[in-house]
């Protein structure tokens, strides 16, 4: 069964087609600038070279007809025809309460994801604008959404209630949601794997550390506590995110400023975080060569981004009682070993000890490695997050009959003796570039 998975931006359209029965990629890709001018492709068929292609899009809906031409396309396509998809996972941003799992999308569903757009306005609107172009495209095709708050469902209440009026709570919904939920999924199934551990006998705490960034504190298996809230705008210093703030700041600014509610908004969301602190920087391989270089607002900005994520794994330990594994997942996470040094400084007495060289060593999205010291009573493992792996296989356990909400479900990933090929496929060329790789990869701990 081939199956075709999407997330979409406001103006982009991340994919991946998958078979199914082969556990293989078929194709990958993006689709940016979607409305605006530029518009380009980026496609990798399996086994054969990246091309990029410029293309005007008025719409997501031309976006996904460019898609199926170029999947379908004789030279550089993956498969001979589109009626070789048999179903579409979608990333849904928000399912509120409302969605504990994963669902087959129906009347009932997109007109509950259009209620809940306004707990999401900058990523509901552009989901569904996904679904309607894939539905448009692929008329008759089983179309399913796979929710990122989803995961996050078993929080309790002293977890995701603010200390807010009730009323608030009842009447608009306002509560932590946490996100980046199928990305936690995976790496936490991953983590007991290596662990060799039940599952849901496991106790972790999980830093996704990329543009957007979020911390999970994992007891049993399940989630009970995230940094990210009603919005993805909670929690960690990101990329162009503030993170945890007075929430005072605001009103503040706007008093001595004039600036407007939306001006504010947009500077928390966009001109914050490791941007705002730089000034100058988002990606963080140009604040590390700039701290190496001696830049002090870099040396700065890498300070308060890993302060924050080692004061969350702090409270998170105590929130898990105890923890058997801290992970590393995402962009920052896996490849970025100045700030997993900075954010496990100092915390020792935890039972938490890096080792400097294995740290060093852990540069590949291509294999699960472990960087605490061989005596450390807590592992460190970095984890390469596969949120499209999940995302496919939801929908294919959902067309076959066989999904469930993840505490009764056991995806293939769990087991012992899981490959993934198309990660293997491309191992050999990171273990030549780093050095001490071959020694730190763990496929399960003794």
């Amino acid at each position: 069964m081939v199956i075709l998975t999407l997330n979409c931006g406001s103006s982009s359209l991340k994919y991946q087609l998958y078979d199914w029965d082969k556990s293989q990629t078929l194709a990958s890709g993006i689709i940016e600038r979607i409305g605006i001018a530029g518009s380009k492709i980026k496609h990798k068929s399996h086994d054969k070279e990246e091309v990029e292609i410029e293309n005007a899009l008025a719409d997501h809906k031309e976006a996904m007809k460019l898609l199926m031409d170029t999947i379908v396309h004789p030279e550089y396509g993956a498969i001979k025809d589109v009626k070789e998809i048999k179903a579409v996972g979608h990333r849904v941003v928000h399912g509120a309460e409302k969605f504990a799992k994963s669902v087959i999308i129906d009347d009932e569903a997109m007109k509950t994801f259009r209620e809940l757009e306004g707990l999401a306005p900058l990523h509901i609107p552009a989901n569904l604008i996904g679904i309607e172009s894939a539905m448009a495209v692929l008329p008759g095709v089983p179309q399913c959404a796979i929710m990122d708050t989803a995961w996050h469902q078993t929080m309790p209440p002293k977890a995701f209630l603010y200390a807010l009026p009730y009323k608030w709570y009842e009447e608009h919904g306002i509560r932590r949601y946490g996100f980046h939920g199928t990305s936690f999924l995976y790496t936490a199934k991953r983590a007991a794997v290596l662990l060799g551990k039940d599952p849901f006998k496991t106790n972790l705490v999980i830093a996704h550390i990329g543009n957007g960034s979020s911390i999970n504190a994992v007891k049993d298996g399940v989630s009970i506590d995230t940094s990210m809230g009603l919005t993805p705008l909670e929690g960690l210093v990101m990329g162009t995110r503030c993170g945890d703030i007075d929430p005072a700041i605001p009103f503040h600014m706007m008093k001595q400023t004039g600036m407007s509610a939306a001006e504010v908004e947009n500077a928390l969301n966009k001109e914050s975080g490791v941007l705002g602190i730089s000034e100058q920087w988002v990606d963080r391989r140009d604040i590390e060569i700039a701290a190496e270089e001696g830049h002090e607002r870099a040396n700065l900005t890498q300070d308060i981004e890993a302060y924050r994520i080692r004061k969350y794994i702090g409270a998170y330990a105590a929130a898990v009682g105890g923890v058997d594994a801290i992970v590393f997942t995402a962009g920052v996470g896996e490849r970025g070993p100045i700030t997993r040094q900075l954010a496990t400084e100092g915390l020792d007495y935890m039972g938490i000890k890096l080792d400097l060289e294995k740290n060093k060593a852990s540069m590949t999205t291509s294999a699960e490695t472990c960087i605490s010291t061989d005596d450390s009573p807590v592992k460190i493992f970095v984890i390469p997050t596969n949120e499209e792996l999940v995302m496919t296989e939801d929908t294919a356990a959902l067309i076959n009959g066989t999904y469930d909400v993840h505490t009764n479900y056991n995806y293939h990933f769990q087991d012992a003796d899981y490959v993934n090929k198309d990660r293997l496929a491309k191992l050999p060329k990171d273990l030549k570039k780093w050095k001490g790789l071959d020694k730190i990869i763990v496929s399960k701990m003794d």
